[in-house]
């Protein structure tokens, strides 16, 4: 994972069955060289469809089997891929961690489906000067044991991840604050060292738990939150059990109790739910497995535009690639279309910038790269890359992980690619290996996605296109370097009035449109597959459990 100065960024290869960048490094499992085909039919088409057959007849046998016990009339079953590494809001990183914890603690604000800030704890606050926030706290809130929720405890909670108290990489987040002063039980201050505008998002329900004052390293044994929903008990590989909070300040859930259910297993988590074992699954199923449970009379799929962004990286250090035509041309040789098609299930919707377009900073009028090979090749010619004899201008190689829909994505890029007289080499190798390899440059081309809230702020423009963000500091991993994006993301940080910030971060989508160090894919879909039971059900397009404080159950007949 990389840890930015404004909050935790996630990437994930661009399937999500991928594994996680914090595994073990293994030796390379497998090198190889997958050769030009026609574009979906050939091999491609095979692979996909005996990718498609093997998933629903592996299904098809297990719905066989013998049903499960079914959730009582008052909990909900969520499943989950993996357990929280840690529910302590200051420390765990991981995306269950922080997901739960949203519905167990309060933030200090919050963020809106346009990822606007907004009031939470915090009912109003002012900004004196670009380095000063002066926050007012609402007044009637208490933790799960009772005691009420103070400025003391927000001062606390900051303290410990900032001064060493704690080992959290958290911590990193806020030190641009310099002092924090709580003012009588509601009013609370925080003094920067320099403007830092990302200081309200790291502020924010994901990034923010308020603990109560006195927790301690050992908090996450037993953790106390204010939020919505109270923790019962946490069991690692096995289930997390949560229940409402009767005395929450906001809006009480409907339903009394929620219980996740760790489920590593892709095809055992499409068996739990059609079995009724189970309630609810969001995006943790594959494009095939969704489309064979949209047919269960039980089950209802229901999909929302999502933020998670897969995107095709250049190391802007190699000869060729070097050269922004090159780069253009890439772009319009490739046509995305047919590949959220027929590998997605058109789950999701071509992007053409890092943020999404629900975002309060979005631009839209930036240059667009429609799949257009004769322009391509013209490109190219410009660039004094003629064709050789043998139609090919040059090779180039791209770097993947093992995973399969992700093979195939390169494998249609490789004929893509040919189209245009580029030859490209594919080298698949297991991810731990594959993604040291991106950390340390050493690739030309390779694929992943920004996942969870990475790409919903504009810090991750500073992240990940700045010239100080090289490896192994941060992730401008094509080592991009443009002084004038530079100066435009540095004014963007300093600069607290939205705005003028969206019109810096415009300037700074329109620039990174022109010199392409990647090419935006495609953001992912969020899927949610759930039981018939489950009612008023509102899913947004951060992917978080903030649904279940909304949803209510049918009565049971």
């Amino acid at each position: 994972m990389s840890f930015l100065a404004s909050r935790v960024k996630r990437e994930n290869p661009v399937s999500a069955e991928g594994r996680s960048p914090g595994e073990k490094q293994d030796q390379v499992k497998k090198v190889e060289t997958l050769h030009p085909v026609n574009r979906f039919s050939g091999v491609v088409i095979q692979r996909a469809l005996s990718r498609c057959l093997g998933a629903f007849t592996a299904l098809a046998l297990l719905l066989c089997l013998s049903c499960g016990k079914r959730p009582d009339s008052n909990t909900v079953v969520v499943i989950i891929e993996n357990s929280p590494v840690n529910l302590d809001p200051r420390v765990g990183t991981d995306a269950q961690s922080e997901l739960i914890d949203e519905l167990i603690f309060d933030s200090l604000v919050r963020k809106d489906q346009h990822f606007n800030i907004q009031p939470s704890v915090a009912e109003r606050w002012e900004t004196p000067d670009p380095q000063t926030y002066v926050f007012h706290l609402r007044q009637g809130i208490h933790f799960h044991d009772g005691r009420p929720l103070t400025a003391k405890d927000v001062k606390w909670t900051l303290d410990t991840m900032r001064n060493g108290t704690l080992i959290t990489l958290k911590g990193a987040t806020y030190k641009l604050v310099d002092r924090i002063e709580a003012a009588g039980d509601f009013t609370l201050t925080i003094h920067l060292t320099e403007p830092f505008s990302p200081l309200l998002w790291n502020l924010t329900d994901g990034a923010l738990g308020i603990v109560p004052y006195g927790s301690g390293k050992d908090f996450n044994r037993a953790p106390i939150g204010s939020g919505p929903f109270r923790l019962v008990r946490s069991i690692p590989d096995s289930e997390v059990i949560l229940e409402c909070n009767n005395a929450y300040w906001g809006d009480h859930p409907r339903i009394e109790r929620v219980r996740f259910n760790v489920v590593p297993d892709t095809t055992t988590r499409a068996l739990e739910l059609r079995k009724g074992s189970a309630d609810i699954a969001i995006n943790s199923l594959t494009p095939d497995t969704v489309g064979t449970l949209q047919h269960q009379s039980n089950l209802r799929v229901l999909r929302h535009p999502g933020t998670s962004l897969a995107y095709l990286a250049f190391n802007l250090r190699d000869p060729i690639l070097k050269d922004a035509k090159v780069r253009q041309a890439l772009a319009y040789a490739i046509d995305r279309g047919p590949m959220l098609h027929y590998l997605f299930r058109d789950f999701g919707r071509l992007a053409d910038s890092i943020l999404p377009p629900e975002h309060w900073a979005y631009n839209a009028d930036v240059v667009h790269y429609p799949s257009d090979p004769a322009k391509a090749n013209a490109l190219l010619d410009s660039a004094g890359y003629p064709r050789g004899k043998n139609g090919i201008r040059f090779q180039l190689t791209m770097k993947t992980g093992t995973e399969e829909t992700t093979r195939l994505i390169a494998a249609v890029l490789q004929q893509q690619l040919r189209s245009v007289g580029i030859a490209l080499d594919i080298r698949s190798f297991e991810f731990p290996t594959f993604y040291s390899d991106v950390l340390k440059g050493a690739f030309q081309l390779y694929s992943l996605r920004w996942v969870g809230y990475s790409n919903q702020d504009p810090d991750i423009f500073d992240d990940a296109f700045h010239s100080a963000s090289f490896p192994p500091k941060r992730a401008n991993r094509g080592h991009y370097c443009n002084p004038e994006m530079d100066r435009l993301i540095e004014e963007g940080r300093r600069t607290v009035d939205q705005q003028k910030r969206k019109q810096i971060y415009g300037e700074v989508q329109s620039i990174l449109a022109r010199d392409l160090p990647y090419i935006n894919l495609w953001y992912m879909d969020n899927i949610i597959v759930h039981s018939a039971r489950v009612q008023d059900l509102r899913l947004g397009p951060s992917a978080d459990y903030n649904f279940l404080t909304t949803l209510s159950l049918a009565p049971v007949k």
